[in-house]
């Protein structure tokens, strides 16, 4: 394998992957192993600002690149930084496709589901009392920046509470993957038949939803709730919470703002969110029972995988329809084979 520390000229890529895990926890590492394992990946270039653990971005001849960014907002925003203006790459036509484990609604999924995101809404941009000492007739502690009581809109903000990802992209991307064959194992089977409803009791699905970026891993019914209508507030009833992870709010905000600077198309950028671990204990359980216990990671890693594998399989070998932008509802279905 040759390693790059200097290029002549920024290599253009038609797909970027970005994922957040390449640690020691082997289950965890399988978010980018995965990738690894099944592309063609011979090629890398050392990117300054990347983490220690990952400091290249890995890169085929099909044009297919491969990062990983570390875990967290934190971690996120500054590898995507340092690769966005590190003038390796240029990422001006490129699909970025990030991919990842995340918790996941028992209402709306189960472990192995894999989710395509419409919202992307930062949950921790807020004000926040202590349960401990709440008002008369409050049900959460938390309340929207400048807001007054729980669930009443924003009055100001940061800037990067909420994004929308591209229709367009976001409807592709589920209608070439909807049918995908999805791995399941019989300790998800197991942990989800704990859970007395569908479809955390189902098999996983593919399917469209939000996601909500907070560096806290929370847990119980009652901040599933609060997250719901965080979700909703914030995105005017248009976005159904579902999945739930730290980076992609971060993520979010350097691409949009690369994407300001004509570094980056923000119509060309995709997240794909698989539940490793449900969002709260089965009806008579602990909320502790929730943080890593009872998770899996590795299905999801999988599924991750198989999902967005297939939508950058069908970007780089048909090219020619892709290059110039998302194709068509009719000309974005894989044909059936010969």
């Amino acid at each position: 394998m040759s390693v790059t520390t200097e290029t002549k000229k920024a290599l253009p890529l038609r797909v970027l992957v970005v994922t957040m895990y390449d640690g020691p926890d082997p289950a965890r590492r399988l978010e980018s192993r995965l990738w690894l394992a099944g592309g063609r990946f011979d090629r890398e270039v050392a990117v300054s600002g990347l983490p220690a653990e990952s400091p290249v971005v890995r890169y085929d001849e099909r044009g297919v690149g491969l990062v990983v960014t570390g875990a967290g907002e934190a971690n996120a925003a500054a590898s995507l930084t340092a690769l966005v203006h590190s003038g390796h790459f240029d990422l001006r036509g490129t699909y970025i496709l990030v991919a990842g484990i995340s918790g996941i609604d028992p209402a709306q999924g189960t472990l192995g589901t894999a989710v395509w995101t419409d919202f992307a809404v930062h949950g921790g941009a807020a004000h926040h009392i202590d349960a401990r000492e709440l008002p008369d007739g409050w049900d959460s502690g938390y309340v929207a920046l400048g807001a007054d009581r729980p669930g009443a809109p924003p009055a100001w903000g940061l800037g990067h509470e909420v994004f929308e990802l591209d229709p367009r992209f976001l409807r592709a991307a589920y209608r070439l993957t909807a049918d995908v064959d999805l791995a399941d194992s019989e300790q998800a089977a197991a942990l989800r038949a704990r859970y007395p409803e569908a479809p955390a009791n189902a098999a996983p699905m593919v399917r469209i939803g939000s996601t909500m970026s907070e560096n806290t891993f929370w847990s119980g019914p009652l901040l599933s709730q609060r997250a719901r209508r965080w979700v909703s507030v914030f995105t005017g009833g248009r976005g159904q919470y579902c999945t739930t992870q730290m980076e992609d709010n971060a993520t979010l905000l350097v691409l949009w703002r690369a994407a300001a600077a004509g570094l980056v198309d923000a119509a060309r950028v995709a997240i794909l969110r698989v539940g490793s671990n449900f969002d709260q204990a089965p009806p008579g359980g602990r909320p502790q029972d929730a943080f890593g216990a009872n998770d899996c990671w590795d299905l999801a890693a999988e599924n991750a995988y198989r999902v967005g594998s297939v939508v950058v399989q069908d970007i780089v070998e048909r090219w020619t329809v892709w290059e110039h932008g998302v194709p068509a509802s009719g000309e974005s279905r894989r044909p059936p084979p010969t």
